[in-house]
């Protein structure tokens, strides 16, 4: 007989037992007690649910602290203390404005005593735009406008879907177009008087009589919603209004795929634009529009998300394949990928063809405003951010700064050119990617592939990492080729990003990912530019401005990089333009972007064909004031010859 112990069946109890145990199972209640149960139950469920949801209400909140302060710190030499909270924030953002902030935390105006009568520099009321909870609108939005996008969280998730974040649109109403020009406000006009006073004894003529630069603006994403429709009318001409005193020379608007062929392919949509386009032309203005055809992540101030086309979107619940893909195999969304450029799985079009056709729909649609030279140039998103790159820095994916970024080449479409690829050199087993090239935080000297004397220099990383960067190349070249055929005679402008973090290593790992094969032994630049070239394109070069130490543990020379590209790209006689990659918040910060527009010191005089100025957030412009811009401008436009007194 088996001495092995089974376990009773509950539904018949052993008669050994005793019948009358000490611990007893609760009866299961029954009626209304039983009812009650069940609601406690719900009740306590929805209350932890609630605990979820506010710890990761609290967790998004102390990152964008935490972003404020750094950007605040290293952006607008703003003295905070190392544990700065809200409070400190506002206060240094007040007094910066030109508001007394005492200690127990009132705040006040410092009038004029002699001078009871101000005409238009009147102090303001308590009932002022800039009030207290105006600052804290503004402050956060100054900050967050500096640094990399944010991706807002669906409070609805528990931490279990945390990994698969679901990008909401902001319903939050634009204040960029909905207030009163911080430019005209009472503080600027009073900060600025005192920017006049720095001019007169720092500036001089250092730039007068020097080249002329056009300088054009870049408006909101959030001027145009997702139905096409504009925004608000009033605002933009406002806005207008004060480029225009600044004798800017044009703006720039983004034209979204995701807007414009949204729901319906080759149903293209473009009343917003035309209503937009009439009132710049009334201001007799130059514009420059850009054919975003990626995802717009609302890190702009208009805090506006715009994914790409709801129909595209609905194929790739179907065939995620036609996203860009890392090596764990999760999509990105914010463009598609570079392996279906050739392949017919949008709706029997390619995606070349599905470019093609809405930068034609755009020519037809407004050939008057090209007859009539309001269009000077059309720029054409060519990747991730609109910029030429691979999306290998998707904060959405974990990424963080500075992570070296992952390779996207594993969609299947990618892989199979991989293959071919690496069938004809006769070496099919090299049909993958790198399997030690680490995650998206890791630093180079972590992995086997991008470290020291690593892979990427083996014969398998070098036939890889050329593979990759000539399918960049390949793509830059197609879709090139489109656009200077629906645009013909109008200049073609392109962006080359600016990935300088790691640029001090062996490797440049950062780079790599991105598609840019230029580690110390190559020139990835150069085989682009050639490219670029032969289409006549104008590069418009992400310029950082950042300033980092000698002792940055990310090895990062952002002026080292941008002297590569420039100077490889004027030897090779391509047109260079410009865009500031962060608001500039300083006038330090300024004359950098200046600098680099027209160096004084070049034998050849080479500048940028013009510069696309990312405007500072509302409130921050309150602390640039007129004047500082109007000084940036003429440095430009090379016509200081009076300074403001």
């Amino acid at each position: 007989m088996s001495n092995h112990h089974q376990d009773p069946d509950p539904q018949f109890p052993d008669p050994n037992d005793n019948p009358n145990p000490t611990h007893r199972q609760p009866r299961r209640p029954r009626g209304f007690a039983a009812t009650n149960s069940g609601t406690t139950n719900k009740n306590r469920k929805e209350r932890e649910k609630e605990k979820e949801r506010t710890k990761l209400r609290e967790r998004h909140r102390r990152a964008i602290t935490s972003r404020m302060l750094a950007g605040l710190r290293q952006y607008g030499n703003f003295p905070l203390p190392v544990r700065a909270d809200m409070n400190d924030v506002i206060a240094a953002l007040a007094r910066q404005a030109g508001w007394i902030v005492e200690s127990d935390g009132t705040t006040f105006r410092q009038s004029n005593p002699n001078n009871n009568n101000m005409g238009p520099y009147q102090v303001m009321s308590v009932e002022s735009p800039v009030s207290g909870s105006s600052l804290r609108n503004c402050s956060t939005r100054a900050s967050v406008d500096c640094q990399p996008s944010i991706p807002r969280i669906n409070e609805s998730l528990s931490p279990a879907s945390f990994d698969s974040i679901v990008v909401t649109e902001s319903e939050t109403k634009v204040d960029k177009f909905t207030s009163t020009s911080p430019m005209d406000s009472t503080e600027c006009l009073e900060a600025g008087q005192l920017m006049q006073d720095l001019h007169c004894g720092e500036h001089g003529s250092g730039f007068s009589e020097t080249q002329y630069v056009p300088v054009f603006v870049m408006l909101s994403s959030g001027v145009i919603n997702n139905f096409c429709q504009l925004m608000d009318p009033d605002g933009v001409k406002q806005e207008l209004q004060q480029l225009k005193s600044l004798k800017i020379d044009g703006v720039v608007v983004n034209c979204w795929w995701g807007i414009v062929e949204s729901w319906v392919p080759q149903k293209y949509e473009w009343s917003g634009y035309r209503e937009l386009f009439k009132i710049i032309r009334d201001f007799k203005m130059k514009l420059q529009v850009v054919m975003a055809f990626h995802e717009n992540g609302g890190s702009d101030t208009s805090g506006m998300f715009i994914s790409l086309p709801q129909w595209v979107l609905e194929i790739g619940k179907d065939n995620q394949d036609i996203f860009f893909t890392d090596r764990q195999g999760r999509r990105n969304t914010e463009c598609l990928s570079w392996g279906i450029d050739k392949e017919r799985v949008l709706r029997g079009r390619t995606a070349i063809e599905v470019y093609f056709d809405l930068m034609r729909s755009f020519r037809t649609e407004f050939d008057d405003l090209f007859a009539d030279g309001l269009i000077s140039a059309v720029e054409i998103g060519l990747g991730a951010s609109g910029e030429l790159k691979y999306p290998s820095f998707s904060e959405r994916m974990g990424w963080r700064y500075p992570g070296i970024g992952e390779f996207q080449c594993y969609d299947k479409y990618s892989l199979q050119n991989l293959r071919k690829a690496a069938t004809s050199r006769g070496h099919s087993f090299w049909a993958k990617g790198p399997d030690n090239a680490g995650y998206y935080n890791s630093k180079p000297h972590e992995t086997g592939f991008f470290c020291e004397r690593g892979d990427y220099d083996s014969y398998y990383g070098r036939f890889f990492l050329h593979w990759y960067r000539q399918v960049l190349i390949d793509h830059a070249d197609k879709v090139l080729s489109l656009a200077t055929l629906a645009f013909e005679g109008i200049q073609i402008v392109m962006k080359i990003p600016a990935i300088y973090w790691w640029y001090r290593t062996s490797s440049h790992a950062a780079e790599l990912t991105a598609g840019y094969y230029n580690p110390t032994n190559q020139d990835g630049y150069s085989p682009v530019f050639e490219v670029l070239k032969k289409h006549s394109v104008t590069i418009k070069f992400v310029w950082s401005g950042l300033q980092v130490p000698e002792t940055d543990e990310s090895l990062a020379d952002p002026e080292g990089l941008s002297w590569q590209i420039l100077n490889s790209a004027w030897d090779k006689e391509i047109n260079v333009a410009g865009q500031n990659a962060f608001p500039c918040y300083d006038r330090e910060g300024l004359m950098r972007l200046v600098e680099t527009a027209k160096p004084r010191n070049d034998p050849d005089h080479h500048r940028f064909s013009f510069l696309a100025f990312q405007q500072p957030s509302p409130l921050v412009q309150s602390a640039i004031c007129f004047s500082e811009m109007d000084y940036f401008i003429k440095c430009m436009h090379g016509d200081m010859n009076i300074v403001e007194s």
